[in-house]
């Protein structure tokens, strides 16, 4: 079946492209300019949406789930089933893709398995993760800082508090990716969900302190294919994302005056830096999907039924009308994780990963320096997230460190 072409036939902007990832801040400042609040693009090639990029429009629609819900399943109909970014998009009972009483039992399991993960304990493992990883790489005195150190890190965080081993978790790890970047789309979410039931039938059998163990055991009584969804949005949230947010976290320090001295001096600490980055470049760059039932008018404009409208976080994080940035140092009323009913409940658990491991980069390395120049560095292409395609580093050589 052929995607619903547009009634009205209009100019809209590809979000998918390598020029798009290469300065999408300067498209934001496009749009805002040439469209207003809503801007007429495509996420992949034949699929049209409308781009929230003002600040208030997204906090009306994030928090208006009764005219904005999430259930894509009638928009799903007109969609071909091998488009890309359908894994991304489409249909699945979690809590992410459904509405109403539906969503309210699924967060209610997610919320309350997250509302278990002992988040000091995390930082203490999170930063044991993290000087293993330093110690793998000290030696050379330079490094892939995404791949080598924030991937890593992330991997094992996530992989640990969700009780998956790790040749499983390297699965679930492989394909989460594939489905972020639309590669072999069907292919990858057939592994990814494959691999979720193989860790659930093992914590069946297993059961400890973890996640996956938590929502088994929720009251909620989650059928299989329940649970290995609502592992999607866990992993998802986790692998990937967090991924990203440290790695543009440490590009943001070692680029921008504001902190490449002062974070590592002590004048401004890592969560400011943290900050900071969630709200020029989050990690999850446009996402928040909702599908009208009706249309809707909202800001003078008409939204048509069952098409989706998506909330750009990095453009409404930086809209003129919220003021200047240099005045928000510290100020945590961004969207890089969502509002409303839909706000994503592992927030706590991103920023604890974030900032145990890129605390231990500025304790032990110091003198850490990007290993390019800035115009070298490139982003991956895709119309949700914002993510490096490399990070690489220098440092002064030392030993590995001690365990402790």
């Amino acid at each position: 079946m052929n995607a619903r072409p547009d009634p009205q036939p209009v100019n809209r902007f590809p979000m998918y492209t390598p020029e798009f990832a290469a300065d999408p801040h300067a498209a934001y400042r496009w749009m805002r300019a040439e469209y207003g609040p809503l801007v007429p693009v495509e996420l992949s090639p034949g699929i049209p949406a409308t781009l929230v990029v003002a600040h208030a429009t997204a906090v009306q629609i994030l928090h208006d789930p009764d005219r904005f819900p999430a259930d894509p399943r009638v928009w799903q109909q007109t969609v071909p089933g091998s488009c890309p970014i359908m894994p991304m998009v489409g249909y699945r009972p979690n809590a992410l893709r459904s509405s109403g009483a539906a969503h309210a039992r699924y967060r209610a399991t997610n919320t309350d398995a997250l509302a278990r993960v002992p988040l000091h304990q995390l930082a203490r493992t999170a930063q044991r993760i993290a000087r293993q990883a330093i110690s793998r790489i000290c030696r050379a005195g330079q490094a892939d800082f995404l791949a080598e150190f924030a991937g890593p890190v992330v991997f094992e965080s996530i992989s640990t508090t969700c009780g998956a081993p790790a040749p499983l978790a390297q699965r679930i790890g492989a394909a989460m990716a594939a489905v972020f970047e639309g590669i072999n789309a069907e292919q990858a979410n057939n592994a990814l969900m494959h691999a979720l039931n193989e860790l659930i039938a093992l914590k069946h059998t297993q059961p400890s302190d973890d996640i996956v163990s938590w929502l088994i055991g929720h009251h909620a009584a989650l059928s299989g294919e329940e649970l290995a969804e609502q592992l999607v949005t866990v992993f998802g949230a986790g692998y990937e994302p967090l991924t990203n947010l440290i790695a543009n976290t440490q590009l943001k320090i070692l680029t921008d005056s504001r902190f490449m001295s002062d974070v590592s001096g002590g004048s401004l600490s890592v969560r400011e830096a943290l900050d900071e980055g969630l709200f020029t470049d989050p990690p999850m760059a446009n996402y928040c999907l909702s599908y009208p039932p009706h249309p809707v008018v909202i800001d003078h404009q008409v939204l048509l039924a069952h098409q989706p409208v998506v909330i750009s976080m990095a453009a409404c994080n930086n809209d003129p009308a919220l003021g200047k940035p240099e005045e928000r140092l510290g100020n945590r009323a961004h969207l890089a994780f969502s509002a409303g009913p839909h706000a994503c409940p592992a927030a706590d658990i991103s920023i604890v990963i974030a900032q145990a491991a890129l605390e231990e980069v500025l304790d032990t390395l110091p003198d850490i320096q990007l290993a390019v120049s800035t115009d070298q560095i490139t982003w991956r292409p895709g119309p949700f997230h914002r993510a490096l395609a490399s990070l690489p580093v220098r440092y002064t050589p030392s030993e590995p460190l001690p365990e402790h």
